[in-house]
């Protein structure tokens, strides 16, 4: 990917583990400055970020479970550099509720997916709308799942219904701030080879098991979803703006 991406600042969301880690780690091979968001683990966003120089990276804690946190992130990024060119929506939790529970439960868990998965994002974005807006451009890019799309479990309803609703969110802001330069893309990934999803899989047969079930018979690399991204935040093509981009291995076609 050479130098593709060398002058624009990137602020990853969740860049601590799993798809988030490995987008800091490419995007700053790639050639951008990169703010890489981190909750509790603050030693994985140092790991996807340990090649970059002192200059070119910025590591910003907060969780999004408190209200206000992604306008936060957003201000220490733009205080440190200036301007950000590239937002990934990335930051997410699933959380499984049992509908046959405690009403104490299911309010518990819905309150809490649609406070990270939403609203925080939401936030962040409508910053980066803004900043986008006034700098002449930029993109926001939204990570969703096919789970968006697809039936799934209906313990993990909270968390398919969260990335229908940033997957709304992010079209919203394709067609509104097309005219002003603001680019916003969706990916849809399947079954991505995180901990989060092989913590799920567990329930059912584990990650073999899960496999099995997928067209190619294998989970997908997150450095994939990565190399995704790299290419989206370079902006060579802008009339892909509000596509959602599905990445399942031809799991699942619409």
């Amino acid at each position: 990917m050479g130098e593709s991406l060398k002058g624009k600042v990137v602020l990853v969301t969740g860049a601590s583990r799993g798809i988030g880690y490995e987008i800091a780690r490419e995007v700053g091979r790639a050639g951008a400055t990169v703010v890489a968001h981190y909750s509790r683990t603050r030693s994985g966003a140092e790991s996807a970020t340990d090649e970059l120089p002192v200059g070119r990276k910025q590591l910003v804690q907060a969780d999004f479970a408190e209200p206000g946190a992604g306008a936060e992130v957003w201000r220490q990024a733009v205080d440190r550099f200036g301007r950000i060119d590239v937002l990934v929506n990335n930051a997410a939790i699933l959380r499984d509720v049992d509908w046959e529970g405690s009403d104490e439960d299911w309010d518990r868990v819905w309150r809490l997916t649609m406070q990270v998965n939403v609203y925080e994002p939401a936030r962040i974005m409508r910053e980066a709308v803004r900043h986008f807006v006034d700098q002449g451009g930029g993109s926001v890019i939204t990570l969703s799942s096919w789970l968006a799309y697809r039936a799934g479990r209906a313990a993990t309803a909270a968390y398919s219904a969260s990335k229908g609703a940033v997957t709304a969110l992010t079209k919203s802001v394709a067609s509104d701030y097309a005219r002003q330069g603001v680019m916003a893309f969706n990916i849809a990934p399947g079954m991505v080879r995180t901990e989060m999803s092989v913590e799920a899989a567990k329930k059912f047969g584990g990650e073999k098991a899960t496999a099995a079930q997928l067209t190619m018979g294998e989970w997908i690399p997150p450095v994939e979803i990565a190399r995704l991204v790299v290419f989206l935040s370079r902006g060579d093509c802008r009339h892909l703006s509000g596509a959602t981009i599905d990445i399942n291995g031809a799991s699942y076609m619409r």
